[in-house]
This record gives C-alpha cells, sequence and structure tokens, in this order.
C-alpha cells in the first residue's frame, strides 16, 4: 500500500527584478565573450575538441585549448530552448521550466550522515539516499531530487546505485550530479528509459537530468562533457556549473568571478548545442569566496550571496533556464547559520526569477548530512514562498464592509469573515509548537521528530515490477562492466 505524494508548491514571486541593471549584465557578457575569444577553455577530451573544431572553433589539440568567436557562440546558443520539461514518474509532478515558478531539489554529494537512529557520524552509503528521497517525496517544497550524500557502500557504480535509491523512492525527477564518462552514462540513461517506459515519452518528459561541473578556472571535465553528450543525444536536460572561487579559482572580485566562471559554462553549453541542436540545457553559477586567512571555501560569505541571482541574470541573457544556488551553508549543524544563509539567496533567486535551484538538506558547505535539516531548510522555503507571493489587495481581501461594521473598540472574533479567512493562514509546524511539558519545543527536535515520522508513515508509489527487475538487471550488469559489486 502506498500514500500520495502532495503537489509541489513552486514559489511564484508576484513579480521579478534585476539584481543588476541590463547595462552591467552586457558588460558581464562581453567580458565573458572576451575571455572565450582570446583565451579559451581547456577541454581535455578528444571527441568534444572535434565537435568544437567541425563547427567553427579554433582549437588546438596539442594544447587541448578551444576559442569561440562572439558569433558561433551567439548562433550555437540560439537553438537552445528557453522553456522546456523536467519529467517525473508522476505527471502530476511534472517541472515546466516556463519562468512561471522556482522549483527547489535537495543539496547533493554529501559524503556523511548523523545517522538516522545512532545520532553518530558516519559515511553516507545508498540506504541514507533512499531514506531522504521518501522524505523528500512527501515535501511540497521539493520539486526534484539530487541524491543527497554518496551511496559509499558501492563504491565503483555509487553514481548508478544512488539513480535507483532515487527512482524506487521517489516519483518526482531526479538529477544526478555524479554520472560521469561514457561508461556510467549509457547505464544511466537506460535506467531513465526504464523509468519513462519508452523512448518517446523520455523525450517528452525526461525523468532524468545531470548537472556536470566545470574545472575552475576556464576548463572543462572529460568524463563529465563526454557523459553530457550522451544524455544530450537521448534527449536528457543537462547542465553545467562553475564553482569558481573568488581569490584562488576565481580573481578576487565577483565581477571578475562571475565573467570567469561564466565562460566555463557558456563554453560547455555551447559545445552541447553544435552536437545536438535544440538539446535541453541550463546554466550554473554556484561559486564561493576564499577565506583569506584560513583558505577556507565559503559558500556563503556576506557578499557571496550576491553572486547567486547574478547567475540567475547570466543564464536569461545566454537564453536558458538556471538552475540557482540557495540554501548552501558553511554552518556545522542546523541551527540560526543554516536558517540565515539559506533565506536571503532563496528570496533573492526568486525574485530574479530562477527557474530551478538546489542545496536542502546538507551543512558544512554541502558534505554533511543532518536527516532533520531538510525539514528546517523545507519551513524556510515556504516562509519565502508566502512572502515572496505578494499581497492580495482586493477588496474582501481588504475587509472594508467588515471594518465598518465592527467599527472602533470591538474586536473581529465573531465575524464570519474571521472564521472563513483565519483557516488560509499558514504557520510554521515546527516553530511555535507547545511543548506538553510546558513552554515551546526546540525546532530542530520537532524537525527530527518529523522526519521519523514521514518514514514511517509515507509510502511513495512504488517503480512496477518489471521496472525494478530492469533497474536490478542494469545494476548488475554495470557492477561487473566497471568491476563492482553485485546486487541493490
Amino acid at each position: 500500500m502506498f500514500t500520495q505524494t502532495p503537489p509541489l508548491q513552486p514559489i511564484r514571486p508576484a513579480r521579478h527584478f534585476h539584481v543588476i541593471d541590463e547595462g552591467q549584465i552586457n558588460q558581464l557578457a562581453d567580458g565573458t565573450l572576451e575571455i572565450l575569444a582570446e583565451t579559451g577553455v581547456h577541454c581535455p577530451s578528444e571527441k568534444c575538441l572535434k565537435i568544437y573544431a567541425d563547427h567553427g572553433a579554433q582549437v588546438d589539440f596539442e594544447k587541448q585549448i578551444v576559442r569561440l568567436a562572439p558569433d558561433l557562440v551567439a548562433d550555437s546558443l540560439s537553438t537552445a530552448p528557453r522553456h522546456y520539461r523536467m519529467g517525473a514518474r508522476s505527471p502530476s509532478h511534472d517541472i515546466d521550466l516556463d519562468g512561471s515558478g522556482l522549483y527547489c531539489s535537495t543539496d547533493g554529494c554529501g559524503v556523511e550522515t548523523i545517522d538516522f537512529d545512532t545520532r553518530q557520524r558516519r559515511p553516507s552509503c545508498k540506504e541514507d539516499i533512499a531514506k531522504m528521497a521518501r522524505i523528500s517525496d512527501y515535501l511540497s517544497s521539493i520539486g526534484f531530487y539530487w541524491p543527497i550524500v554518496t551511496a559509499s557502500d558501492h563504491p565503483s557504480s555509487s553514481p548508478l546505485h544512488e539513480l535507483d535509491a532515487s527512482f524506487n523512492n521517489t516519483v518526482k525527477h531526479i538529477q544526478s550530479e555524479t554520472v560521469m564518462g561514457e561508461v556510467l552514462g549509457k547505464f544511466a540513461v537506460e535506467m531513465a528509459r526504464v523509468v519513462a517506459k519508452d523512448e518517446e515519452t523520455m523525450r517528452k518528459r525526461p525523468p532524468l537530468s545531470l548537472l556536470v561541473c566545470c574545472i575552475a578556472p576556464l576548463a572543462q571535465d572529460k568524463e563529465g562533457m563526454e557523459s553530457a553528450l550522451l544524455f544530450a543525444e537521448a534527449g536528457l536536460p543537462v547542465g553545467f556549473m562553475s564553482m569558481a572561487n573568488v581569490s584562488s579559482t576565481g580573481p578576487a572580485t565577483l565581477a571578475g568571478t562571475v565573467v570567469a566562471g561564466d565562460a566555463e559554462i557558456v563554453s560547455a553549453l555551447v559545445l552541447i548545442q553544435m552536437a545536438h541542436p535544440g538539446a535541453p540545457v541550463f546554466h550554473s553559477f554556484m561559486p564561493g569566496i576564499m577565506h583569506p586567512r584560513t583558505g577556507a571555501y565559503m559558500a556563503t560569505a556576506w557578499e557571496g550571496t550576491l553572486l547567486y541571482p547574478i547567475g540567475v541574470e547570466m543564464a536569461h541573457h545566454w537564453g536558458v533556464p538556471t538552475l540557482a544556488g540557495v540554501f548552501a551553508t558553511d554552518g556545522r549543524f542546523p541551527g540560526w547559520q543554516t536558517a540565515g544563509d539559506a533565506a536571503t539567496s532563496l528570496m533573492l533567486c526568486a525574485l530574479a526569477g530562477a527557474e530551478t535551484g538546489a542545496g536542502l538538506g546538507l551543512v558544512e558547505s554541502c558534505k554533511l548530512l543532518y536527516p532533520e535539516e531538510v525539514l528546517l531548510d523545507s519551513d524556510i522555503y515556504h516562509r519565502v514562498r508566502i512572502e515572496a507571493a505578494g499581497l492580495d489587495t482586493s477588496r474582501e481581501a481588504m475587509a472594508l464592509d467588515v471594518i465598518k461594521a465592527v467599527g472602533p473598540r470591538s474586536h473581529y472574533l465573531a465575524q464570519r469573515h474571521t472564521r472563513e479567512n483565519i483557516r488560509r493562514r499558514v504557520f510554521s509546524d515546527l516553530s511555535n509548537q507547545p511543548n506538553p511539558s510546558g513552554g515551546m519545543r526546540d525546532p530542530v527536535e520537532a524537525a527530527r521528530d518529523k522526519a521519523d515520522w514521514i518514514l514511517k508513515n509515507h509510502h511513495p508509489q512504488p517503480l512496477e515490477e518489471y521496472q525494478q527487475k530492469e533497474l536490478t538487471r542494469i545494476l548488475a550488469g554495470a557492477d561487473r562492466e566497471i568491476g563492482g559489486e553485485n546486487g541493490r
């Protein structure tokens, strides 16, 4: 017996705005084009270099440097779709990237977990991914799911086991950040085809997408680019992320890091459109800032929050959707810092018009999973969702007739208007919760209890039996080919 997955609740801002003006956006874009034309990017894949060269790029095969003229960039990106659909197992949970709302995912690639039962820190495993997929399936704030941690118990083929745990435990769209290379890519595409049930559906409503990280500064990853080509050929969305770090792998200015990171992303987007014109792609800029005294990577330094919505602006300038940086935190455990780090970037990216964003559920700069953190982040998500929606100023909402009827020095408790509208108010189920022993509950404790309740009570619709068997068969084949483990 399964339980129904709640409908998605995207953030739909009442209005959008630019965090920098159009002139500045054009200046940054011109800087990107200058770097691509004069400096170029390093690409260690012979397959990719040949595609670039065959389509008019200036390619130094010996040094593996690609330079792209501005007209070539413009012509290539002209075929990229501005809007498309990310499908799900459940059609009602498909995501249309049409600019009307922001859909968020969990964070991903964490390597350690606070154990659900013992509360001890340990390496993450496949079962953690499955459990968090079930929790994420229940949360209306989660539009799609990144495998939130690594399946370290399946080291040779962990990306495929991460997909298996995800597909089996949520009806929502899955986005992988770890399927790298042609071998893993072909198995992942085969898994997506099984989940979609047929080729046509996989292309119209792709249940899987891929995010590939560039290598800062100004370089591409061979395995990542070659898996992206496989995904694009199959009609599965692919995106590219720069995590350039201000002062280390990026210049020591925000604008300089934007230009350098944007050049990395744009060069990859161009390649995909050269190879497969019209393939669905997205742009993702999630930089950090180096702490000058420790050298530490900081995802949420004070200035750094502005970089995420600027990434949204750059994606839209190039005519593609974005995956925005939201919820990343340098906090080491759930608390005031994780909450403060999340809210600003989420609101700014939503108001800038981001289509998707990622980052719920991990702490320590995306390394550690506290199961309750995704519930706390979800609470912040809904606060931003409600605030961004704006204010209803209809006559009914202004309650003019009720105010006149009640008049001075009375109250509104007995009014029908009050009885009807008080039920529409939305409140947190984590904060301001009474404690039976007196006072108020700690929201972190309430979140932990809610995570436990979801795991005990929410059971998403499973894959059909033949699909489960097919995924098991694919995993077994992958384990044999790659030299990993057998079984799920």
